[in-house]
């Protein structure tokens, strides 16, 4: 038997402030203005209203900053609240010693400097980096997807350091997020990752479609038989998301089913980002991987599958919370041998301890959880 798991650990050693934040609604103005200035940024050529907007973003991140004149200045500090301006060469900005003036934006486009936005980053709590290896130690899979890890070197240091080298290979493609929050995978002794393939460059005619990678692994298990294991980690429901999340949903299956008709078994897994809006439905915007005539099976339609009290994933567990999937193609529906969510590491946004699910005894508050979000783990007889 064989068994393989899913879990967002929602990075390892060191995560971006604004995701540490007590509520998203803190959040989502910081990642907008992120985001949107790393666009800006990018232009060929600024214009005046293009500089004007730059700068009121860095007064957003807290890169700038306004003093006690009004005046917009350079924030001189050595641990930002939000984000660093990296500048390596030529001019961005010019700042007057008459501290009434305000910083001005002298580059005139993209090609007078090289720089970028950098979101600060803090440290995971300890405890809760001992709690996603407790977490991953109990759950004892053979086959490991992980969602939000910052790097491979990170991720090595805590197969070695948390783990005791319990992983033989440690695998992880850079997606296309800038944030460090990879897809990756974890596999025993035995189970070797005979391909890799990537599809950050797949797009459609809206654009790149996954928010980080579906990257793909050929996994031979010990008795030789061959799995394609595709990690995911789908748009957040930041803004909405939902129609990017339709888009990748279509994807995966335009790649599942061209595998499927190279004889291949499938396992799609990862945080989809998106749950059923009422007891006993699907999540509407993956509905091209559960519905006509779909080659892949959910964990939670497969007999057995053991959800606990909750039916969710993801902070406080609601139907709506369920974000985190197993999908096995119908070749493999005879090997299923049983599943279930795990949620000891989760602690989630409220006060006071879950008590709808167990918790480790050593966390005692949200930071010193695992992460907000549940393993989900299968068995196969292979």
């Amino acid at each position: 038997m064989i068994r393989i798991a899913s879990f967002n650990v929602e990075n390892l050693f060191a995560r971006p402030k604004a995701f540490s934040t007590a509520s998203w609604s803190a959040a989502e103005p910081v990642l907008k203005a992120y985001q949107k200035v790393n666009s800006l940024i990018q232009k060929a050529n600024y214009t005046a209203d293009h500089k004007n907007k730059i700068r009121d973003l860095l007064v957003k991140l807290d890169i700038y900053t306004r003093n006690e004149t009004g005046a917009i200045r350079r924030n001189q500090t050595t641990d930002p609240k939000w984000a660093w301006l990296r500048k390596n060469r030529g001019a961005f900005d010019s700042e007057p010693r008459d501290q009434t003036q305000s910083v001005e934006i002298i580059a005139n486009g993209r090609g007078d400097w090289i720089g970028w936005v950098e979101l600060a980053k803090e440290p995971v709590d300890e405890i809760a980096t001992r709690m996603t290896a407790r977490v991953i130690q109990e759950v004892d899979v053979d086959i490991l997807g992980l969602v939000e890890v910052e790097d491979r070197p990170s991720l090595v240091r805590f197969n070695r350091e948390l783990l005791a080298g319990l992983y033989r290979h440690v695998l992880l493609v850079d997606g296309n997020d800038e944030r460090g929050i990879d897809v990756a995978i974890m596999t025993r002794d035995g189970f070797d990752i005979e391909s890799i393939h990537s599809n950050v460059d797949k797009a459609d005619d809206e654009g790149l479609i996954f928010s980080r990678d579906c990257a793909e692994y050929e996994v031979r298990t010990p008795s030789g038989t061959r799995i394609n294991v595709l990690v995911n980690h789908f748009k957040s429901q930041s803004g909405g998301g939902g129609a990017k999340r339709k888009r990748q949903a279509k994807a995966v299956r335009e790649i599942v089913e061209n595998l499927i008709q190279q004889g291949k078994h499938v396992v799609v897994l990862g945080d989809l980002n998106e749950g059923p809006t009422t007891p006993g439905s699907q999540a509407p915007n993956l509905a091209r991987l559960f519905d006509n005539n779909s080659p892949l099976i959910d964990c939670y339609s497969l007999p057995g599958f053991g959800v606990g009290n909750r039916p969710g994933t993801f902070d406080s567990c609601g139907w709506r919370n369920r974000f985190d999937y197993i999908f096995i193609s119908q070749s493999l529906q005879t090997q299923y041998a049983g599943g279930r969510v795990f949620r000891k590491g989760l602690w989630g946004s409220r006060a006071t301890r879950p008590t709808a699910w167990e918790t480790y005894p050593e966390i005692s508050s949200s930071k010193e959880g695992a992460s907000d979000h549940s393993a989900v783990v299968i068995d196969l007889n292979l």
